[in-house]
């Protein structure tokens, strides 16, 4: 059955926002957001599988946040999602409860009943599963409110959906190499600048000590120097530092440098650490840049001093600016105790750079209890 000039608008306009260059978790969900528009479905996911017999990632659209906790892990590749990712056929199912190969909801899953499914292919490599489910429209009772007409237009989505995420996964690839070899370049150019200066320094400050006794005035003239060369390398530190600001953060932006940054943290440790962006725009660079450098302190100290299992972090839209909330289920700390001792630069740090761009932090911790650190900066 051809496609109706709606369902062409429709896929047109899906096609026309996977086209944007955007990260893969951002092509991940507009792929995920555009099916369920164009299907008008309740709800709508979309996997891509690890090597593990897990998924790498799993994105869904029509399940609120809330919903989505109290679900729990993500699935397995068993059922219904193994065929689709194995045996790389299409499913449209009147009720998926009744198929032979459905197991069973946990607790807090929405009820699905009609389902269209199908994988996501580049050339011969399934490389994720896309399907949808309650097709929102009136249908006599054990059919499927999935058409072939619907089958057909998803299918074209999941082509040019493949062509997307692969080109995200190439960017992503190229970026990371570029960032690495800027941060290779400079690591040798502070090497060289800042060794050389400390050279001098030691050299000097071992004249300086030898004329102390018998050439007080000369000794004078050498700590002085010791003083310039120390200032020197001091500037040199402050300059690499500058130039060190992430390139991402000035290419791609503060939602895509922490999300790449999150998901290098999350594969280095065995704590989950997740990140999710919430309708952010760009802001000012001093404030970008603070909110990454709290959102980096507060992962450092969730992750090496916590024991925490699982590390959250979300940056969401606050009117023209936004907040930033890092949450772990950590040991937690006498958040009280630490302030009346002054103790926890860390804490401290964070705080100043939050004032510093006229912004303001919290830290709700206690033993036990986890910690969660929130940053609030205004818009530009």
């Amino acid at each position: 059955m051809p496609a109706t000039p709606t369902g062409l608008r429709a896929v047109s306009s899906a096609l026309l926002a996977m086209s944007r260059p955007l990260e893969v978790q951002d092509v991940l969900h507009t792929i995920v957001a555009s099916a369920r528009e164009l299907l008008d479905a309740e709800y709508a996911a979309l996997g891509v599988p690890d090597d593990h017999g897990g998924f790498a990632q799993f994105v869904v659209d029509g399940v609120s946040e809330e919903q989505w906790k109290a679900i729990g892990p993500l699935p397995r590749r068993h059922g219904i999602l193994a065929a689709l990712l194995e045996e790389g056929r299409t499913e449209r199912l009147a009720d998926v409860r009744r198929d032979p190969r459905f197991k069973r909801w946990p607790a807090a899953h929405p009820d699905m009943s009609d389902f269209i499914g199908l994988p996501v292919r580049h050339g011969d490599e399934t490389i994720a599963a896309l399907f949808l489910a309650n097709k929102r429209c009136p249908h006599p009772e054990n059919t499927c409110g999935f058409t072939e007409e619907d089958e057909e237009l998803l299918g074209m989505l999941a082509q040019h959906a493949a062509i997307a995420l692969t080109n995200a996964r190439l960017y992503e690839r190229s970026r990371e190499l570029t960032i690495a070899e800027e941060r290779s370049r400079l690591a040798h150019e502070l090497h060289d600048a800042v060794s050389q200066k400390l050279f001098s320094l030691r050299l000097t400050a071992q004249a300086a000590t030898a004329l102390v006794d018998r050439d007080p005035a000369r000794a004078k003239e050498e700590l002085h120097q010791v003083a310039a060369l120390a200032a020197e390398a001091a500037d040199e530190l402050r300059a690499a530092v500058v130039e060190l600001r992430p390139a991402a953060l000035d290419e791609d932006g503060l939602v895509a440098t922490l999300r790449t940054q999150i998901r290098v943290l999350d594969r280095a440790h065995a704590a989950r650490v997740t990140f999710r962006g919430e309708g952010v725009r760009a802001l000012p660079a001093a404030q970008e840049e603070a909110l990454l450098r709290v959102a980096q302190e507060a992962l450092h100290n969730a992750l090496r001093h916590s024991g925490a299992a699982h590390v959250d972090v979300v940056l969401r839209r606050a009117g023209r600016g936004a907040v930033l909330r890092v949450t772990d289920d950590g040991s937690g700390f006498d958040a009280r105790g630490v302030r009346r001792a002054g103790r926890h630069l860390g804490l401290v740090s964070m705080r100043d750079r939050a004032a510093g761009v006229g912004g303001s932090l919290t830290v709700d911790s206690a033993p036990g209890k986890g910690t969660t650190i929130e940053m609030e900066v205004p818009g530009g």
